[in-house]
């Protein structure tokens, strides 16, 4: 696997980027008025406390139901409640949130956890999922090619009657999410990862969607960041995030999005591996992931992407819902960030790699999309030649992406392929 060289930030950017505290707003929608009643405001949890004199990047609640994000910066002295509230008015007029779906109780749920090395997080995570409101589910920690008993550790001493301990280990996020679908009996399987707090009803608006539609093989949901303390965290989500929108989706291979001209194969834009469940069923007839992708092989992602793009070639719909939050806590670090650039390159050009080894009869179908797809990438890829101020994880409304990082996007779109076919070739 080729290392991602070591630079350091250029001073342009870092002083384009600032320090941007991340808060939760819940209101309650007056019609009659031109206030909104304020439920709560608290930090992004695990994140730093709320201050005055500065921006402010908020998650917007409608009686519990996420809604939007606003920023803004809140003067010293005034409320900050007031201040976001007040921005969400100007910017939002719609008040009411979205229809969610229903379908009775949601089903039973095993939620696979992989980590490797990384216990001084995956308390907090585990913490999260114990509190979610969900009836019946089960939580299992897969513990990937551990080099030290941590993990292990941490499961007996603090959850050993509440969480389910596997050890795993072949290397790579794909392998153990498929030990993790191996392990269990319920007819929903879910996933998300060691550096996230989910949400209370993450659980319940992720998987109620199976229960209201039979033909759901696949839910994803919204990702926003815990954090914004350094200037990586600030310029990836502002070069997009995690964060998918507000907006329920639904993908359908019997009608595909008119939108989409690239469908199925914009795997990227239906959700993230940190917040994804699958029918069990479904995710077992199309063979699990691709145990030559992902984090921790030499193909360095994808896992989540070539799943995705299997289930809805088998004729499965995939159903995105901003109502299962987590929140995500970004790498800190400029190289985190080169690497997570040279990652998602690489994750890219290897699912697609690994589509077309495993199933060569979608060949055709994706040579017609092809010129339309590399404009696409390397629209998604394009270095900013100005700053434009934004929400973070607004598309189109970016900080400075730097021309560095978006040649490591691409040569890690490169090296995608070979990276699946060593990845291949070493697991044989």
């Amino acid at each position: 696997m080729p290392s991602t060289p070591t630079k350091t930030q250029h001073p342009t950017t870092r002083s384009l980027l600032r320090d941007v505290a991340v808060a939760d707003l819940d209101l309650d929608p007056a019609p009659d008025s031109e206030h909104d009643a304020v439920l709560s405001l608290t930090p992004a949890p695990g994140g730093p406390p709320l201050r005055a004199g500065g921006p402010v990047y908020a998650l917007v609640r409608l009686r519990g139901r996420p809604v939007a994000t606003v920023l803004t910066t809140v003067p010293a002295g005034a409320d900050p409640a007031h201040v976001l509230a007040t921005a969400f008015r100007a910017k939002y007029t719609a008040h009411e949130p979205p229809t969610s779906i229903s379908g009775g109780a949601p089903p039973r749920t095993t939620v696979v956890v992989a980590t490797r090395e990384r216990a001084d997080r995956l308390g907090r995570a585990l913490d999260s999922l114990l509190a979610q409101d969900h009836p019946d589910f089960r939580v299992v920690v897969v513990d990937n090619a551990p080099l030290t008993p941590a993990t292990r550790d941490l499961i007996a001493t603090h959850y050993a009657h509440s969480v389910t301990y596997l050890h795993e280990a072949v290397p790579g996020l794909a392998t153990a999410h498929n030990r993790g679908v191996a392990a269990t009996d319920s007819p929903v399987v879910a996933f998300t990862d060691d550096d996230v707090v989910a949400d209370p009803r993450w659980l319940s608006a992720l998987t109620t969607p199976f229960a209201a539609d039979p033909r759901t093989g696949c839910v994803t949901g919204l990702i926003l960041p815990a954090r914004l303390t350094t200037p990586a965290q600030v310029l990836l989500e502002s070069h997009g995030g995690f964060a998918k929108g507000f907006a329920p989706r639904l993908y359908d291979p019997a009608a595909p999005p008119s939108d989409q001209p690239l469908f199925p194969f914009t795997a990227g834009s239906f959700g993230s591996g940190a917040n994804m469940a699958f029918r069990t069923s479904a995710l077992r007839a199309v063979g699990g992931f691709d145990p030559a992708t992902g984090t921790g092989t030499p193909a360095r992602g994808g896992d989540d992407l070539y799943a995705f793009v299997r289930i809805l070639t088998a004729g499965n719909r995939l159903r995105y819902t901003p109502d299962a939050l987590v929140w995500h806590h970004h790498r800190e670090t400029w190289q985190d960030l080169r690497n997570q650039a040279y990652g998602y390159g690489a994750g890219l050009t290897a699912y697609l790699t690994a589509v077309l080894c495993r199933h060569p009869a979608l060949l055709p179908a994706l040579l017609a999309k092809l010129p339309r797809g590399l404009a696409h990438a390397r629209a998604i890829t394009a270095h900013r030649e100005t700053q434009v101020a934004g929400v973070p994880g607004a598309h189109g409304t970016q900080h400075l992406w730097p021309r560095t990082l978006s040649r490591l996007e691409r040569r890690g779109m490169l090296y995608g392929p070979v990276g699946y076919a060593r990845a291949r070739w070493g697991s044989r």
